[in-house]
């Protein structure tokens, strides 16, 4: 009767230990995860950089915004660097430039192999910049960036602020967006006639964030359009935007290239960005050809607030 309580005991202490063994080696990949973890949220913290991400609209490519780039740099000493990501229909990522060391406020513009029109194609759009947003973010260890949409790019922004940021928004902000034609009610000249892609995008602006500065600016090369876009499909982002966001405010560039396939090389646009978008001229508000933006919030503030 010894004996047999003996080898039970033996085996309780065996099972124990086997026990007590395999809880530590489960617990170590744990241990690292956990520090890495800690290590990327801590480096991410104390990070400066305050990159300006660029989404080019439909049938446009990375290309699409080297003019501009290069006029924003005309005239400053410190020159923002140029990553340009092409992102593949598989998900890949293609690279090309660099951001210079030093270089807290480069420039990223992400487009895409599939770069057709259409809201099933920028719901995929969407999807594929979030691939190339989350290893941006993992790579360059950013706590905060600036968004910037030319057209179509606009749309691809706001789709995936409604059904994608929630991720990074802990750990990552986005301070500012500026849209640039973009067509919120694509085509539709008539707001009594909303699209399906607007009336999603009216559904869930609750999931934009809150403190978030929204700039929307329409080109008009006449009265009712930029040539391609009915300013009246621009104007609908009031509908997602405004009493959602911190700060909605739309503005209209006219005169020499204001028709919308120009609207990127456009000097008024360049002010603008440099005015509203850069933190290195955060300072100097002066409005555009001495016109005051329109500011839409219940409350009005100035645009400096």
């Amino acid at each position: 009767m010894n004996m047999l309580n003996k080898d039970r005991i033996s085996k309780n202490r065996l099972l124990l230990l086997g026990t007590f063994i395999f809880l530590i080696v489960l617990s170590i990949p744990t241990f690292f995860w956990i520090k890495n973890a800690n290590h990327d949220l801590a480096e991410r913290r104390k990070s400066q950089m305050s990159p300006v991400i660029m989404i080019p609209g439909s049938s446009a490519t990375t290309e699409r915004f080297n003019e501009l780039v290069n006029l924003l740099n005309k005239d400053t000493l410190k020159k923002h660097s140029l990553l340009k990501i092409q992102v593949k229909k598989d998900g890949t990522l293609k690279y090309s430039g660099k951001i210079n060391r030093n270089d807290n406020e480069p420039f990223i513009v992400v487009g895409f192999e599939n770069n057709h029109d259409g809201y099933a194609n920028i719901k995929k759009q969407a999807g594929w910049f979030d691939e190339a947003f989350a290893q941006l973010s993992q790579q360059y260890k950013f706590n905060n960036f600036k968004a910037f949409g030319h057209s179509n790019g606009g749309l691809i922004w706001t789709y995936w602020l409604e059904n994608y940021y929630a991720d990074y928004s802990d750990e990552i902000t986005i301070k500012k967006l500026m849209t640039l034609g973009t067509p919120y009610n694509f085509n539709e000249s008539n707001i009594d006639h909303k699209t399906e892609m607007l009336n999603d995008f009216i559904k869930n602006r609750k999931k934009i964030p809150k403190n978030l500065d929204v700039y929307s600016v329409s080109g008009g090369e006449n009265y009712e359009s930029d040539g391609l876009v009915p300013e009246s499909s621009v104007a609908a982002g009031k509908y997602i935007f405004q009493n959602q966001v911190k700060h909605y405010t739309t503005m209209t560039v006219t005169g020499s290239d204001a028709q919308h396939s120009s609207l990127p090389q456009n000097k008024q646009v360049v002010q603008l960005i440099k005015q509203y978008l850069l933190e290195n001229n955060s300072g100097n508000n002066i409005p555009v050809n001495g016109q005051k933006p329109e500011e839409n919030n219940k409350k009005k503030k100035k645009i400096n607030d």
